[in-house]
């Protein structure tokens, strides 16, 4: 009896400055991938360290057919390469990419890597359970919707495949495929989607051509069982990560009204527009958790907002902003620099409303991917992009210029923005040194040192590399404290303490021989070793 197929998913390494957390898509794949019959594994290199050498130990051990991977723009040379690698290291497995950039990039992908044997486009689930029976039989592949390949020198996009209309018969995403512990451990909300689809035409994003102009909701009861399913990980913070959790307030009402009935208790926060919230939805919202929403407002210059086919004023984020403070939620703004046109009279048109509006807010660089109207229309628009190398589209400096505003103003503009706050947060640093913090910011700074050294724990491996800990009258986690200290920028006694809950949980454990302790992060309910 011949084993099913085998399809190992991988994660490819993403910045802790870009808020990692589950992989929502791949988990999404995984899923389906299982639906097909396959045996499935995922390779998380987010919260693991990634070497060809962990990957080779990977594939060894658990001996995929096919390998596959997704990635955004900003880490798709990284996920290409381990796509090589893995190809490199054995020239039988059927590799493949999906995910928003090769979906754009179809061409660019498979003439530059001749590793990688297909490309999943767009919405992938049902493509990949139509696909993988036929994985081995290459002639079959022309006839799969929503894929591209090599044929000789020519490269083949079949035709692309209708978005799924119910939502509701795609399987929860494979979760329990990644180590879970882990992202608890890191801190960051877990994502969950309500809904598919985008109506809006902002020129600069893919959203609409992703996931299509329609919004393709999911039932009520449906997204709260997988909430429910979240919170029995022991997750306490979602993130709605919907392009508009509130494009439609009767759904998002029934939405809250099931998470009502059922008592389900966490916090959350959702993204939204300016011009679909008003204080019934945010009222609703609130007493079912929501304690913040992100608005992309992307400009203060009315011009501007027309320009890029946003479909909001000025006026509609002044009273969005103020509906949200009336209903005690949070709100963030969101600004990009460098949109077609841009000048220093727009900038400072950002710069007045995102100081006048009194909340969080920041500034993302214009990242022209694959696919979106700007890139694909360039020559309509005042803006001339300056590099096609990926890893600088992480949305943090500049990569473009137009007319009026040069790569170099924009960026010292956002210098600007960066060294107030980084000055702001000495002035906080030194109180915390001083002992005269306020409790707020006392807990800022217990937050961020946390994040930052679960993070060099997870992406560096540094708990496993530590080896056997020999006890010294300790705590066992008190001894382990002490014997990673030295690898970070942290003391024992506040290792200790930011360990000590995930021991408390079970999502650190430890096994004991010889007089020795080895600790491990679990992966929910089964040892996640390396």
């Amino acid at each position: 009896m011949h084993r099913p197929l085998r399809v190992a998913l991988i994660a490819p390494p993403y910045p802790l400055s870009e808020a990692p957390s589950p992989p929502l898509g791949l988990a999404y794949a995984a899923a389906a991938c299982a639906q097909a019959g396959a045996e499935v594994a995922i390779f998380d290199y987010i919260v693991r360290r990634y070497t060809p050498e962990k990957l080779r130990r990977d594939l060894d051990s658990f001996e995929p057919d096919v390998v596959g991977a997704t990635s955004v723009t900003m880490n798709f040379l990284a996920a290409a390469d381990i796509i090589r690698e893995a190809k490199r290291y054995d020239p039988s497995l059927v590799t493949m990419m999906g995910g928003p950039h090769v979906s754009y990039d179809v061409e660019g992908t498979l003439s530059r890597y001749p590793e990688v044997d297909l490309i999943v486009m767009g919405e992938g689930e049902k493509t990949l359970t139509e696909l993988l029976p036929h994985i081995a039989e290459k002639g079959s592949w022309p006839k799969i919707k929503g894929i591209a390949f090599r044929r000789g020198k020519e490269i083949v996009k079949t035709p692309a495949r209708p978005l799924i209309e119910d939502l509701d018969s795609l399987p929860f995403p494979a979760r329990h495929l990644l180590p879970m512990s882990r992202y608890l451990a890191l801190g960051y909300p877990v994502g969950i989607i309500t809904s598919r689809g985008c109506p809006n035409q902002c020129i600069f994003c893919l959203g609409r051509r992703m996931v299509g102009a329609k919004v393709r909701p999911r039932s009520p009861s449906r997204v709260v069982d997988e909430i429910e399913e979240l919170l029995g990980y022991g997750f306490t913070r979602i993130n709605i990560t919907d392009d508009t959790f509130t494009a439609n307030k009767d759904r998002a009402k029934a939405i809250c009204g099931e998470i009502k009935r059922r008592g389900a208790k966490f916090v959350w926060s959702a993204f939204s527009r300016v011009n679909t919230v008003d204080p019934e939805i945010l009222a609703i919202m609130r007493d079912v958790g929501c304690d913040s929403i992100s608005f992309g407002i992307e400009s203060g210059n009315p011009e501007m907002l027309k320009r890029v086919k946003k479909g909001i004023t000025v006026e509609q984020a002044r009273a969005a902003i103020r509906y949200c403070k009336e209903a005690g939620i949070g709100a963030h703004a969101s600004f990009i620099v460098g949109l077609p046109g841009e000048n220093p009279e727009t900038m400072n048109d950002s710069k007045k409303l995102a100081e006048e509006l009194g909340i969080q807010y920041g500034y993302h660089m214009l990242s022209p991917f694959p696919g979106t109207t700007v890139r694909e229309k360039i020559d309509e628009y005042d803006l001339e992009i300056l590099t096609d190398d990926w890893n600088r589209y992480d949305a943090n400096r500049a990569i473009v210029r137009t007319s009026s505003l040069s790569d170099a103003e924009m960026n010292r503009f956002l210098d600007d923005f960066l060294l107030a706050i980084e000055e702001a947060w000495k002035e906080v640093l030194k109180r915390y040194e001083d002992g005269t913090a306020t409790p707020e910011e006392t807990f800022k700074v217990d937050a961020l040192s946390r994040m930052e050294l679960m993070y060099k724990l997870l992406s560096e491996d540094v708990i496993e590399e530590v080896g056997p800990v020999s006890p010294n009258g300790r705590e066992p986690v008190g001894e382990l404290a002490l014997k990673i200290a030295p690898l970070t920028r942290f003391g024992p006694d506040f290792i200790a303490r930011a360990l000590g809950p995930m021991a408390a949980a079970g999502h650190l454990k430890f096994e004991t021989e010889n007089g020795n302790t080895r600790w491990f992060w679990t992966h929910n309910k089964r040892v996640d070793r390396l």
